[in-house]
């Protein structure tokens, strides 16, 4: 920031806030009466949408905020809302000088509940300081802590995934038949969908069988053939299989041979 906002009695000064959305999309919304464009976000004049009760302290508590908006705008819809694309959304917000552009980050969080109320929606938002009340230290455990493909992992996101169209949709059974002859490595991965009404969204794939995948969660009723889609293969996070399949051992994130807590029900047996 450049300058002292609010140091006369008239400022050209507004809001801004931006949503960071899992799905890939950024959306930036300003109370002044013309969109903004700074940060390479166009920023949406959007006077009903305003950062309602947000509060910085100097502790490490977390700094709870509440934003407030209609379903009226084009970029917030009920569908959207009803789909999970905004659940989990990282939230910037702050003020800005309409005129010059001068702009402050005033508060950073993320989407930690999302109602709808009426024609309105209602966020509740976690501050970043929320993360300092995760405990750092990892538990032992027998499995991978590790997330597939992600940081500790070590394997290529690119090499262990694959694209493919939509053969066909149940979606009474939430399963999709894609055109591969074989889906069974991506038995536990992920399916993301490059078309359609649900594209920038995720799936976890419970189960295959041949190319048809069993997806968790609800199918929207609007997906349909020739849907493009991103698969990345599963781990049952088991050192087995880190082995044998992925030959990434030195990597295992997890202790596989550490006696369990069954261990304090045995008791000596005699000879």
């Amino acid at each position: 920031m450049s300058r002292t906002f609010f140091a006369a009695e008239l400022d050209t000064a507004a809001s801004w806030w931006r949503i960071h959305r899992r799905d890939g999309v950024t959306l930036g919304f300003t109370t002044h009466d013309r969109d903004l464009w700074f940060d390479g976000v166009l920023h949406r004049a959007a006077p009903g949408m305003l950062p309602s009760a947000i509060r910085r302290t100097s502790g490490f508590e977390d700094d709870p905020g509440d934003v407030e908006g209609a379903l009226s705008h084009d970029a917030v819809r009920a569908q959207d809302l009803a789909a999970g694309r905004f659940d989990g959304a990282r939230i910037e917000s702050g003020i800005v000088d309409w005129e010059t552009l001068d702009r402050a980050t005033l508060y950073s969080g993320t989407i930690a509940g999302l109602h709808q109320e009426g024609s309105g929606f209602r966020a509740e938002l976690a501050s970043a300081k929320a993360r300092l009340a995760q405990d750092p230290i990892p538990l032992s455990s027998p499995t991978c802590r590790a997330h597939f493909c992600g940081p500790g992992c070590g394997l290529s996101s690119a090499a262990h995934s694959a694209r493919a169209r939509v053969v066909a949709v149940d979606i009474d059974a939430g399963r999709v038949t894609l055109d591969l002859a074989d889906a069974a490595p991506y038995r536990h991965g992920e399916l993301r969908w490059l078309d359609g009404p649900a594209t920038g969204l995720a799936a976890r794939i419970l189960d295959t069988d041949g190319s048809v995948l069993t997806l968790a969660g609800r199918l929207d009723p609007a997906l349909g053939e020739g849907l493009r889609v991103r698969l990345r293969e599963g781990c049952d996070r088991t050192i087995a299989t880190c082995t044998a399949r992925f030959g990434n051992a030195v990597n295992f994130r997890g202790e596989p041979f550490l006696p369990g807590n069954d261990m304090l029900a045995h008791y000596p047996m005699p000879r």
